[in-house]
């Protein structure tokens, strides 16, 4: 009776949040159930033929070598991109917090442009510049004798992940600068006066002094730059559709090739998909939890040390 008396006390702002919740209900909560009932069916996803095998699929996932090694690309690309996004970031971040600067905004938007760019748009650019026949960027290496031959950034093993990996760099370090630029602005100016009194400048300056004031916000910064690195899904679609021979092919593709676009003869299997997508979302979501713990005890430690 206390609940009825609750809803009906309240009812404007429970119909209020009707509509979020029934489109959270069929665009986020129905994908994450039924994502773990296909996990246990073997199934297609063309035909009527559902068999439920339990987790068999995940048994088969554990064996399975071409899943290790995308789920090791992803790996590699996580390690490639988050630390030159956040250090590169921050060092800008602290170039173009100086109020000094002249030009700061414009420089602020310069580096943010890519952000809103579309991802397809920029796959094809960067498909084109890093292209061995006509494009630009092995042009000027020629031209300035770095490299005796054209090189196929895309088309070889070798190079490929580092090529994508500095377009993903690139295109996502505006919205990383964001982050720092917004920290940063909680650094009291009488710190940064009483840094150079003492002679404290440069590298010393961010390790001893900012850091630490920000080090909540790095927390977040850092895990977030993680949890958005594991979502590359377009990025390497729009460049390399995972090749070549699969040397681009993180989980994302993956999922996506052995769910609904198998190119090797073989039948998509909507069920081993759902299971690797389950895995892939059980790791981004163990990530999200330690962002939460972890600057939840950085900000227990700022309390502290304040």
């Amino acid at each position: 009776m206390r609940l009825l008396h609750t809803l009906h006390r309240h009812r404007f702002a429970y119909l209020m949040l009707l509509p979020g919740m029934i489109l959270s209900g069929m665009f986020v909560f129905y994908p994450i159930f039924a994502a773990v009932f296909y996990a246990m069916q073997d199934w297609s996803g063309f035909n009527a033929d559902i068999k439920f095998v339990g987790f068999q699929n995940f048994v088969d996932l554990f064996h399975d070598p071409i899943f290790w090694n995308a789920f090791g690309r992803s790996i590699y690309f996580l390690a490639g991109t988050v630390p030159a996004q956040l250090v590169l970031s921050l060092m800008l971040a602290m170039v173009l917090n100086n109020q000094l600067l002249k030009l700061s905004n414009l420089f602020r938007t310069m580096v943010f442009l890519p952000v809103v760019t579309p991802v397809a748009v920029i796959g094809i650019v960067w498909t084109f510049l890093l292209s061995p026949f006509n494009g630009p960027i092995n042009g000027l290496l020629l031209d300035i004798g770095l490299i005796a031959r054209p090189i196929d950034f895309l088309g070889s093993s070798d190079t490929v992940m580092p090529s994508v990996i500095g377009v993903y760099v690139w295109k996502w370090l505006g919205i990383t600068l964001i982050y720092w630029l917004a920290a940063l602005q909680t650094v009291p100016e009488d710190v940064y006066d009483a840094a150079r009194l003492d002679n404290c400048k440069g590298l010393r300056l961010v390790v001893l002094v900012v850091l630490p004031i920000i080090m909540p916000f790095a927390v977040a910064i850092t895990l977030i730059t993680m949890v958005s690195a594991l979502n590359v899904f377009p990025l390497v679609m729009s460049m390399t559709n995972g090749g070549p021979f699969f040397g681009s092919e993180v989980m994302e593709i993956f999922i996506y090739r052995t769910a609904f676009a198998s190119d090797d003869g073989t039948i998509p299997r909507l069920g081993y998909a759902a299971a690797a997508g389950v895995l892939f979302g059980l790791m981004i979501l163990g990530l999200t939890i330690l962002q939460s713990l972890a600057t939840r005890m950085a900000r227990r430690r700022a309390e502290g040390v304040a």
